[in-house]
């Protein structure tokens, strides 16, 4: 099985990646410099942090690194104070050893409660409703923590709320004497204070920041609003992983009525240097599989490194010679001499273009290793059950599922009980004397016809083989959320959002689809249809349908899998004029 989570070893040739932004940190003439790094979910940002990390480490110039993972904030603490807390505590420690350095950074530390005032009145939303977040009882909370006695009562939190809802209605400060206090100063002289902090440590601050997709809209946008406040001083570099368009859908969320040229420029001004997440391809891919799949078996991390190696300095001149081969790979440090590795690395040179081509997957890092650890799983089960099941066939099955969704797969299965384990068309698929469009393929089949015709052709051929156990285990294990399991969370909050869609038209759910990855698109559509499933009475419309027909205009596949379902249902009034409205968007 393995983690998911950010790699610090490099299964992708991201190194080039995290080498170009290193590249970028370095150029002293750049500094201070923001630089985004953009990508899907699981397209291997955070990975790529972390490399880029790693890299400036053995770096002879030393570094204050910070990392900031949003998410790990939302909901417990005010997103721009929590950033600035991040940054100030570490230079406090950096700072501990030298005793005039220390007093200047704790000084610099204590300007985050006027910070966190600011954030106090400028958040009217909550307080308005008299019912403050945990984020604004711990702002709330920061306002006293100067107080003489350093305790608060009932009436101290009770006057703090108070008065920030009379912020929120008044839009006022909190704070009537202005000489006393001024945003305007307060950010200037908190810009100074940094600048001059920074000075003295001599060394540049390197700021990461990650997990903004998993953040809410106004979270993410309120973590790149006090990055704002660095902007442009001297010494400091901002590394942002993102997910682009998420980003710029957001902004209308915190900018309200923010034009459509907003969302672009606020980026475009936030960001300098971009730095897309390359998408893998098949040799990627490839290489990501053989180094899973070597890391799975036990090498030894001296033969894990050298594999790596070799995979990496293969990837990075693919564009003037073939790939290294598996015996190639294998043939030094005795790696060959680990028993069935090499049949496994031929596996996953096989499966290599499926995963990266398949539009269901399209070579996203995560979904492939969550595909693996759910193969892993179900040969766990097989064994416990004594199923005589090997992983290549587990994982053929498991791709099907993933990429033609699950109405496709409970077709499969249907054939083979049929069938008695050996389903004709699955023999015709193989047989080569057989023309491919003079099978008769089950309509749930035609999603992806260019997909079957491949994966027919993925070892092992499953023409004198009985499917019986393996159609068993699988319909064992996809109720048991293995379907969801290689869904991202946003794609899993679409499936609720759209289940509870009673209009024809959503502007908030037609913006989730479109920051939703289109690989989980059928994931989603499965989840909807499982859920509509659970429907007994179909006499009304039931809430949920119009949010299926909205992504089903989206995609083709998405379109056609749900045309199949609701075809299978009991004609009613309702319902004709859906069919009519999905057959011509097909």
């Amino acid at each position: 099985m393995w983690s998911d989570k950010e790699s610090k070893i490099d299964f992708l040739n991201f190194n080039e990646t995290a080498e170009s932004i290193k590249d970028l940190i370095t150029e002293k003439e750049l500094m201070p410099i923001s630089i985004g790094v953009f990508g899907d979910w699981g397209a291997g940002k955070s990975t790529i942090l972390e490399l880029t990390k790693a890299s400036l480490e053995t770096d002879e110039q030393e570094y204050i690194q910070v990392h900031f993972d949003a998410w790990t904030f939302q909901g417990y603490d005010d997103a721009k104070a929590a950033l600035l807390e991040t940054i100030a505590s570490t230079l406090v420690k950096k700072a501990a050893d030298d005793k005039n350095l220390s007093a200047k950074a704790i000084e610099f530390a204590g300007r985050i409660d006027k910070i966190r005032l600011m954030g106090l009145l400028m958040d009217g939303g909550a307080a308005l409703a008299g019912i403050p977040t945990m984020g604004g009882i711990q702002k709330i909370m920061g306002l006293f923590s100067g107080g003489d006695d350093g305790e608060l009562d009932v009436d101290d939190v009770k006057g703090a709320v108070d008065g920030a809802k009379d912020v929120a209605k008044k839009n006022k400060g909190l704070i009537k004497d202005k000489k006393s206090f001024s945003p305007p100063k307060e950010i200037k002289e908190f810009r100074k204070a940094y600048s001059d902090l920074l000075k003295e440590f001599d060394k540049p601050l390197i700021v990461y920041v990650d997990n903004l997709d998993r953040c809410s809209p106004f979270n993410a946008i309120s973590t790149l609003e006090a990055i704002r406040l660095f902007l442009f001083l001297p010494n400091t570099a901002f590394v942002i992983a993102a997910d682009e368009d998420m980003i710029r859908l957001a902004v209308p969320e915190y900018h309200k009525g923010a034009s459509q040229r907003h969302q672009t420029d606020y980026l475009d001004k936030l960001i300098q240097i971009p730095v897309h997440v390359p998408r893998p391809g098949v040799l990627e891919i490839r290489a990501y599989l053989m180094m899973l799949t070597a890391q799975d078996h036990g090498v030894t991390d001296a033969q894990l490194e050298a594999i790596r190696c070799a995979l990496e300095e293969s990837l990075r001149l693919s564009w003037k010679q073939p790939q290294i081969t598996v015996d190639e790979l294998l043939q030094d440090h005795d790696i060959e001499k680990h028993s069935g590795l090499r049949s496994k690395f031929v596996v996953a040179e096989q499966l290599a273009p499926l995963l990266a081509e398949s539009t269901n997957i399209n070579g996203n890092p995560r979904i492939v290793k969550r595909l693996l650890n759910q193969v892993k799983m179900r040969k766990k089960t097989a064994h416990r059950r004594g199923m005589q099941l090997d992983e290549k066939t587990i994982t053929k099955l498991v791709i099907f599922e993933r990429c033609l969704g699950t109405q496709a797969t409970n077709k499969l299965y249907e054939l083979i009980d049929k069938e008695n384990g050996y389903p004709k068309v699955l023999a015709d698929l193989e047989n080569s004397e057989v023309e491919f469009d003079e099978i008769k393929l089950p309509e749930e089949w035609k999603l992806d016809l260019a997909f079957i015709d491949k994966w027919s052709k993925l070892p092992p051929m499953f023409t004198e083989m009985d499917l019986t156990p393996a159609a068993y285990l699988s319909r064992e294990s996809i109720p048991m959320g293995a379907v969801n399991a290689v869904m991202s969370g946003a794609a899993q909050k679409l499936v609720e959002d759209l289940m509870k869609q009673q209009v024809r038209v959503s502007g908030v759910n037609s913006t989730a689809i479109t920051t939703t990855p289109k690989e989980e698109y059928m994931s989603v559509m499965d989840g909807l249809i499982e859920n509509f499933k659970l429907i007994g009475d179909w006499t009304e419309r039931p809430t949920g349908i119009y949010g299926a027909v909205l992504l089903a205009k989206q995609d083709d596949k998405c379109c056609l899998s749900l045309l199949t379902f609701l075809k299978s249902l009991p004609r009613q009034r309702w319902l004709n004029p859906i069919l009519k409205e999905l057959e011509g968007t097909k």
